[in-house]
């Protein structure tokens, strides 16, 4: 198998935040409320604004209360000059995390599965350092060696987190769209990344916010993500001779549609893959 690092790890990369994310915002607990002196035009801002955040807040637990959704992807990741673009398509399920995808990089098409926080992929025509056409990654080891813990990666249970490290004053409605022909109320976020679950380590990675944006269906379903990132380069994917870390920048957009759609996720004959968990650890170590 051609090994292109970068393409890989952007591929990795896009598994592991999708499923960060999606494990996203729950409903948050309390409200800020004005004062009797506060100008009444204040005080109608303010109360659009903290309906906006509760609307994002429970957007999650809205979305993983359909069980699955057909899912596309796409995503742009820069890097001193260079721009990768891969996309996919699939299904997933919104509550355990499991998927299956298609998605295309560089003009190789690759055939994913996530199930029960293993990434599988196989690229048709291609075989694996072990000769076998599955390659597979545990995302909750990689997860767990940079400090953000299994916690983070589809598990709904966490939702609170998420609603915790939003303010009222990190939502900002923009206006509505349609998505997919479905009409959507559109939101800027700002996510507080020390408050998350091992935010320390993801806050060295991402910088102190992680902006997103959504967009939210009529019945308070996500439609649409995007998330903008600029992260630290795996070492694997690093110039040969580079003695500074590279950056990476990366945008993300999801959409979700057809909720409710079956998801078969299983894994791959266990003779058919080769794990490449400790060279993604090692890697991981290597960033550091």
């Amino acid at each position: 198998m051609r090994h292109k690092g970068t393409k890989a790890d952007a591929i990795v990369v896009a598994a592991v935040m999708g499923s960060v994310v999606l494990s996203g915002c729950g409903e948050g607990s309390g409200s800020k409320t004005e004062g009797d002196g506060t100008p009444p035009s204040a005080s109608g801002s303010a109360d659009a604004q903290e309906q906006g955040t509760t609307e994002v807040r429970a957007a999650y637990d809205k979305t993983a209360e359909a069980e699955s959704a057909r899912m596309t992807i796409r995503m742009n990741l820069a890097a001193e000059g260079q721009t990768i673009t891969s996309e996919g398509k699939g299904v997933l399920g919104l509550a355990e995390g499991d998927s299956v995808m298609t998605v295309t990089a560089q003009d190789e098409t690759i055939e994913q599965r996530v199930v029960d926080q293993v990434l599988y992929q196989k690229v048709p025509g291609q075989k694996t350092p072990g000769g076998k056409p599955w390659i597979k990654i545990d995302l909750e080891k990689v997860a767990a060696q940079q400090g953000l813990g299994n916690q983070q990666i589809g598990d709904p249970a966490q939702t609170a987190a998420y609603a915790k490290a939003i303010a009222d004053k990190d939502v900002t409605k923009v206006g509505t769209e349609k998505v997919g022909g479905v009409n959507t109320t559109h939101y800027k976020v700002s996510v507080d990344v020390s408050k998350l679950p091992g935010g320390d380590q993801m806050s060295k990675q991402l910088g102190p916010t992680l902006p997103m944006q959504v967009w939210l269906d009529d019945e308070g379903r996500l439609r649409r993500q995007q998330i903008d990132m600029t992260v630290k380069a795996p070492a694997s994917a690093q110039p040969e001779g580079s003695t500074s870390p590279q950056q990476l920048k990366m945008n993300t957009v999801m959409e979700f549609s057809d909720f409710g759609t079956e998801v078969d996720a299983e894994a791959p004959p266990a003779g058919q893959v080769t794990d490449m968990t400790d060279k993604a650890l090692q890697g991981s170590r290597q960033q550091s």
